[in-house]
């Protein structure tokens, strides 16, 4: 690979980047505050191929004698196609089955707004609902979206997967269903239920972690979310 290759290489790289920053192709990789980060990244690469050849062309023949890089240089084609060509699903049902529930305990728990139903986060129902035994959530109607996973058992739960930084980390937080379910669930299908809350709970058979139940009254399918990593908080 010579000097002219590395900067076609690195400014494909840096172009790739900077599409997946400016479009929603990023949130399939990283959380969404990271899109300065990766607007950046794809800027400094740009910047890099620019002075490469900026170099290239500066240098005499005498220069460049003898530091040819090696052909397994080549390689690095792999994930620039890869970005290009496969735009990979986000996280779902697989992983979530195959993971324990990444519930933890809040610091505390806001109030409420007034009016149902009221919309909640997963994580939101589900950190009350444990931790709080539901005290907040009591005789209030509550609508939550995630998406479908089925354990071995068949138990249906809803999903949603939380980042700490990249898909890499993703862990989910799951909810039982129970009451008025679909009598068809599809794995990753997603969902909007309403319900209301219900002290029943079960153990996630992955880690052992809690994992509470949801009284569903009604259900629809959703479209997934533009980020389905990403869920807004109540209110």
């Amino acid at each position: 690979m010579n000097r002219l290759a590395q900067s076609a290489l690195l400014f494909l790289l840096g172009a790739t980047l900077l599409h997946a920053g400016t479009t929603d192709l990023y949130l399939r990789y990283v959380k969404e505050g990271l899109r300065p980060l990766v607007l950046l990244a794809g800027a400094v690469l740009i910047a890099t191929a620019a002075a490469t050849l900026w170099y290239d062309r500066r240098r005499t023949p005498a220069d460049g004698h003898g530091h040819r890089e090696p052909r397994v240089s080549w390689l690095l084609v792999l994930p620039v196609f890869a970005l290009i060509l496969v735009a990979p699903p986000a996280l779902g049902s697989y992983s979530a089955t195959r993971t324990g529930t990444a519930l933890t305990e809040p610091l505390g728990f806001p109030p409420l707004p007034a009016g149902d139903p009221l919309r909640l986060a997963v994580a939101d129902y589900a950190g009350r609902a444990v931790y709080d035994d539901g005290r907040s959530l009591r005789d209030r109607e509550v609508r939550i979206t995630g998406f479908v996973a089925l354990d071995r058992a068949g138990t249906p739960y809803l999903v949603r997967m939380g980042l700490n930084c990249c898909a890499a980390d993703a862990q989910p937080v799951k909810i039982a269903l129970t009451g008025d379910i679909p009598p068809v669930l599809r794995p990753d299908t997603w969902l909007e239920i309403t319900g209301h809350y219900t002290p029943r709970r079960t153990e996630d058979p992955v880690n052992g972690g809690p994992i509470p139940y949801v009284d569903v009254t009604a259900s629809r399918p959703v479209p997934a979310p533009k980020d389905p990593y990403d869920e807004t908080p109540n209110g």
